[in-house]
């Protein structure tokens, strides 16, 4: 499972003045607040009418990612970032705000694969209807909707514009926030799959993407995993990737091109890469242990080498007894070069000049 925080978008949907939104809003956050905090999760609060969206008023289909318009830009770099929602909504005449279908309708794959839990209220059906209302819309958009829900009759738990204290509704509150969390997370590697910045592994089922700082601490498992047999065959402890701590890991994504190989939310491989001068180095390949010898190394090689345009050639380093790494980098046409530290062995290959 991911450790990434959680983020989840708290929407609240009235925009009539003097709307009861805004309490049931408030309620909300008191009731979920706590529990949030237990189970590592970011919630960000925010008003639909706060969003300045006029009637859909963009030229290109919300597929296409094109939005000509700054407001659609940030409801788009909002939404993206979200890995779940809680809809807070009024039902207006048997259905959920026309501004609520609005603003869903704004963007398409920003969406998609997310779970999506609701809040409503009323009058006779405590908003119930509205929320069946929106579920029409938003399974269409590839949003998943959770069971867990809280319908507040407005007669039985509001009094004088607040919600009342309710012990049962706020632990139904909790329950939408626990059943959320965990659908944003077995959803997750369909979020990533389906991301622009991500191309299909050599797996079924797997794809790579850039790994982020938020990936450290992932990737600082599969260093410690991997590097134990570099450190047995070159009889030392002194391998930065066996002990580094979580704040070096990250200072490490930062300062190279890194990639993850995933399957279903699970960091296989990884590599990463930087260019100095007319060099390309290559740094850190690693498969998980349970994985090697199907390949997946050689493919991670030749994606960090794929991305070395204008560079003259490639430059990697390992220990000087691990004779595993050593074969597979001279089978890809590496040969030893002068130079690396003590214990290590550089290696070198020469790239094409380019075809002008």
């Amino acid at each position: 499972m991911s450790t990434k925080r959680p983020l989840i978008l708290v929407l609240v949907c009235s925009t009539r003045p003097g709307a009861l939104g805004p309490a049931v809003g408030s309620w909300l956050a008191g009731a979920i607040t706590p529990r949030a905090r237990e189970l590592g999760v970011d919630l960000m609060p925010l008003a639909l009418g706060d969003l300045g969206l006029p009637f859909l008023d963009e030229e290109e289909h919300p597929s296409t990612g094109i939005y000509r318009h700054e407001h659609t830009r940030r409801w788009s770099a909002t939404v993206a970032a979200a890995d779940g929602f809680v809809v807070v909504t009024p039902e207006y005449n048997y259905g959920m705000p026309a501004t609520l279908k609005n603003a869903l309708d704004y963007l398409g794959p920003e969406w998609a694969w997310k779970p999506v839990g609701f809040v409503s209220y009323g009058n006779t059906s405590a908003g119930t209807r509205a929320v069946q209302h929106a579920k029409q819309v938003v399974t269409t958009l590839r949003l998943v909707p959770v069971g867990a829900t809280v319908a507040l009759r407005i007669a039985d738990a509001v009094h004088d514009g607040q919600v009342r204290r309710d012990d049962a509704l706020a632990a139904a509150a909790v329950g939408v926030l626990d059943e959320l969390v965990r659908v944003a997370q077995a959803l997750r590697p369909m979020r990533e799959r389906a991301a622009a910045d991500t191309a299909a592994g050599p797996l079924p089922g797997s794809y790579v993407r850039p790994l982020t700082l938020a990936d450290a601490p992932e990737v600082t498992v599969l260093q410690r995993c991997c590097w134990v047999e570099e450190a047995l065959a070159n009889d030392t402890l002194a391998v930065p990737a066996l002990h580094e701590p979580l704040d070096e890991v990250r200072a490490g994504l930062a300062a190279w091109q890194a990639t993850g190989l995933f399957l279903d939310g699970r960091l296989l491989a990884m590599v990463r890469t930087r260019r100095d001068g007319d060099d390309w180095h290559v740094g850190r390949l690693a498969v998980a242990p349970d994985l090697r010898g199907q390949g997946l190394g050689r493919w991670m090689l030749r994606t960090a080498e794929s991305a070395a345009g204008g560079c003259g050639r490639l430059v990697l380093t390992t220990g000087a007894a691990s004779r595993r790494n050593i074969a597979l980098y001279e089978s890809e046409g590496y040969r030893p070069i002068p130079g690396g530290d003590p214990g290590t062995t550089r290696l070198a290959k020469t790239l094409p000049a380019p075809v002008l």
